[in-house]
């Protein structure tokens, strides 16, 4: 197997930390929003459904976009699945919201915390990705706050364990 060498710029500590906030907002908004949505529990449910598949499709599409970037074999049916995956969850969000008997102030609120959240999780993929070695280790700069949270970890287990 030969995998192409491309080089990769690391990105900024206030670029993840802004693409983690981007990724939270959205989140935390599009699910708020929907929490306090006047609908029906199924119609919750399915703007739920579009939305985690919108999130799985968006970093499994990016993974394997840059896979084939770098030379990493992957399959053309897999690629292409990922693309219907991920152009399915746009159209059925586009048709539910087209549908939906909201105001239009709604239905823009959740298509923009929908396109925030979608940029914002194929931005931080990859920014793990590119902070990721040849070893799959990724480095702990690429989650903001975590580093520390890990310090502390590793030293309250040397505590308990003696």
């Amino acid at each position: 197997m030969q995998t192409t060498s491309h080089r990769v710029y690391k990105p900024t500590q206030a670029y993840i930390s802004a693409t983690w906030a981007a990724l939270a907002i959205g989140v935390i908004g599009y699910l708020v929003g929907l929490w306090n949505a006047n609908i029906l529990l199924n119609e919750k449910g399915y703007y739920l459904a579009i939305f985690i598949l919108a999130m799985f499709s968006a970093v499994t599409l990016q993974k394997t976009v840059r896979d084939k970037q770098e030379g990493l074999p992957t399959t053309t049916v897999f690629v292409g699945m990922c693309w219907a995956a991920f152009f399915s969850s746009i159209a059925l969000l586009g048709i539910g919201l087209f549908n939906a008997d909201m105001f239009l102030s709604e239905k823009g609120f959740y298509g923009m915390a929908f396109i925030l959240s979608l940029f914002a999780i194929i931005t931080v993929q990859k920014n793990i990705r590119d902070l990721t070695n040849d070893d799959g280790t990724t480095l702990s700069s690429a989650y903001p706050g975590v580093a520390n949270s890990l310090d502390v970890a590793l030293e309250t287990t040397d505590i308990v364990g003696e």
